[in-house]
This record gives C-alpha cells, sequence and structure tokens, in this order.
C-alpha cells in the first residue's frame, strides 16, 4: 500500500474523501499550509496545527538550497526537523528553477540553473534528483519534476512541454522507493489548451501515479479558462486518486476547482496578506491599515473563533501600524483558519448534498453580490 484514498461522498462533481498517509489522514477538500522552507512564515507549527490544518506543502528548490537535503535527512527528515508531525506535500522545484534562478538551460537530462542564493555557482536537478531530495526530506508526497511554462505560449512550445512532462514523470516515477504511507503525483500540464491537457494527462495516468496534479494555472490567465482547462482534465483523471489544483487561490477560485472536482489546493496567499495586513472574513478581505478601524471595537470575524478574533480591529490596526510582529502573527493565523473554516464548510456541504446552495450563499456574502 502506498497512499489510501477514500472517497467518502460526492455532490455533482465535487468530492469528499480523505488521504490516509504514514503521518496521519487528511480530509478533502484540503488546503495545505505553504511552509516553503520548512515553516508557515509567522508561525509556530502548533499555531499551524490550531487553524485545523492537517497538511503542510515544503519547497524541494528551496530546501535543496538551503540548509540541505543531507541535513533534514540527518536531522531525521522535515517533520522532526520542523516540528509539523502531520502529512507533508513537497513540490519538484520545478517552478521556482524556472522562476527564480537565472541562465537556466535546459535539456533531456534535466535543468541547469544557478540559484537565487549562491550566484554564479551551478546547479543541475534532473527528474531523479528531485524525488531522491524528496525521500530525503521524508516528504508523504512527493512531486515528479516538471516544466512549468511562463504564459502565454505558443503551441508548438506547449507541445514539447508536455511531451518532456510524460518523459520526466516516467523517470520520476520509476527513481521513487514505494513505501507504505507514501505516494508520488504527476503533473498534468498543456497551458490553456484543452486537447494538449487531454493528451497530458492520458499520458500521466497510462504511467500510473498515487495521485494527480493541475498544474501551469493560476498563473495570469482568466478565471473561466482556468475553470475551461480544470473541466477538460479533472473527468480524464481517475475517480480512486486524489486530484491537486496546485498554487491556488483565492476563495472563488477554491470553490469554482472543488465544483469542477478538485481535492487539494495550495497557495501563499492566506499566510502573505497576514504579513501584508490583509484579512480574510466571510464579508469579503479587509485591509488592516486603514484608518477606518482605528477605534473599531469589532472583531475581525464575528464567526471566527481564532485569537485575533477575541481582540479589536482597533487592536490589530494598532500592532500593524507599530510594524509589531505580532500583527502579522495574528492575521497570519487568522487568515489561516478562515481558509480552513471554509473548508470544513465546502464539505460538511458535500456530505448534506448542499454544496450549490454553500457556494451562492458564500459568494453572495463574501462579494455582497447575489447569485
Amino acid at each position: 500500500m502506498s497512499l489510501k484514498f477514500t472517497l467518502l461522498a460526492t455532490d455533482g462533481n465535487a468530492r469528499r474523501g480523505a488521504v490516509e498517509t504514514a503521518h496521519g489522514t487528511f480530509q478533502t477538500p484540503a488546503f495545505m499550509a505553504v511552509g516553503t522552507a520548512a515553516t508557515v512564515k509567522a508561525l509556530t507549527m502548533d499555531m499551524v496545527a490550531a487553524t485545523g490544518t492537517q497538511v503542510i506543502l515544503g519547497n524541494t528548490y528551496h530546501l535543496m538550497m538551503r540548509p540541505g537535503g543531507d541535513l533534514v535527512e540527518k536531522m531525521g527528515g522535515l517533520h522532526k526537523f520542523s516540528g509539523w508531525h502531520g502529512p507533508i506535500l513537497t513540490d519538484s522545484g520545478g517552478f521556482q528553477v524556472m522562476s527564480l534562478s537565472n541562465l537556466v538551460k535546459m535539456n533531456e537530462d534535466g535543468v541547469e540553473f544557478t540559484s537565487h542564493i549562491d550566484g554564479g555557482i551551478k546547479h543541475f536537478l534532473r527528474p531523479e534528483d528531485s524525488v531522491h531530495i524528496q525521500h530525503q526530506l521524508d516528504s508523504n508526497i512527493t512531486m515528479a519534476l516538471d516544466e512549468c511554462l511562463h504564459l502565454p505560449a505558443p503551441r508548438d512550445r506547449v507541445e514539447k512541454n508536455v511531451d518532456m512532462v510524460a518523459r520526466w514523470a516516467r523517470r520520476s516515477r520509476d527513481a521513487f522507493v514505494d513505501r507504505p504511507g507514501y505516494g508520488i503525483f504527476g503533473i498534468v500540464q498543456g497551458a490553456d489548451f484543452a486537447d494538449l491537457r487531454k493528451k497530458s494527462a492520458k499520458q500521466l495516468t497510462e504511467i500510473g501515479f498515487d495521485g494527480y496534479a493541475v498544474g501551469g494555472l493560476a498563473v495570469g490567465e482568466p478565471q473561466d479558462v482556468m475553470f475551461d482547462m480544470i473541466a477538460t482534465t479533472t473527468p480524464l483523471l481517475p475517480t480512486d486518486k486524489p486530484r491537486y489544483l496546485m498554487g491556488v487561490g483565492t476563495p472563488l477560485d477554491i470553490l469554482g476547482a472543488v465544483e469542477r472536482g478538485i481535492d487539494m489546493f495550495d497557495c501563499v496567499m492566506p499566510t502573505r496578506a497576514g504579513r501584508t495586513a490583509q484579512a480574510f472574513t466571510r464579508h469579503g478581505t479587509m485591509n488592516m491599515r486603514n484608518a477606518r478601524f482605528r477605534d473599531d471595537a469589532a472583531p475581525l470575524d464575528d464567526h471566527c473563533g481564532c485569537p485575533a478574533c477575541k481582540l479589536s480591529r482597533a487592536y490589530i490596526h494598532h500592532l500593524v501600524k507599530c510594524n509589531e510582529i505580532l500583527g502579522a502573527m495574528l492575521l497570519t493565523q487568522h487568515n489561516l483558519c478562515f481558509y480552513q473554516d471554509l473548508m470544513r464548510d465546502i464539505r460538511q456541504s458535500i456530505e448534506q448534498g448542499c454544496f450549490a446552495q454553500f457556494k451562492a450563499d458564500f459568494i453572495e456574502k463574501y462579494t455582497g453580490e447575489k447569485q
């Protein structure tokens, strides 16, 4: 047995399930807190757990650059190193290689790059290397190395990308060490070309993975294009495997993706927003720098039970204006609570067969626009 995914309920295309790993079970639809460098910024792991977060994401690129896979392995893996004892998914590093590095050179074997940390020193990452590093990290869910294109991209370039992703996916799968409670996901690419998305999904399902990610979206394309590509892809993926939409996203993105059959999400949005004085609430977002909160005695969100919501907006505003670290900590934890409460409510609505009504009600309250 590797990973075990159990589909517990469906409502239309929306799915309610559970993923069992060697470090515990997480419920889906799930939002993974982003812990890029073995930390969810501004929070201890106990604070992360208190938000209802069940699974976090680590970043292979950043961790291989610093402190290095060998050291994390020596320290007992990411769980012991970071103090997070629940499930961990690590991305392959491919996106960061393309987006953060200078002088990237790619060939069939892998990608050569210089890191954003050590400048002129050259590194080379093959699919097998990425999988090995993720093994050193003791990641419960390993991601196959892929090439993430900058969009828009011409069709002939996307065609080459899809075929390269498939070849690298097979090499990643072959390099992965099967063991109980661990798994590897393939990543469907194809940009905004529906037929290439279908081709990529077919190639990956023929290889066979423990789960499937939809990659190359949420990179600036219109929301309706993203939804179209999800709707094109998910029917082609096995119903008994989890589906992960990478890098998404806003609450409205998540609702639309769940509606189209996605089970797993990650995004820096709630934690980054917390560090920039933005608070997510059921009535939309609030910029806590705004002077209107200076003497506002109300909590951030009267339906939230997090530590920040036991305090006043005036106090949070004060912390932000004084650049107190506590302000970023409280807002980050609150935003993660908001996201995890949303995921919990989504799961309950699917179980009860009323997801469409829940989605409409949430959007009306969140945006102020009747659905």
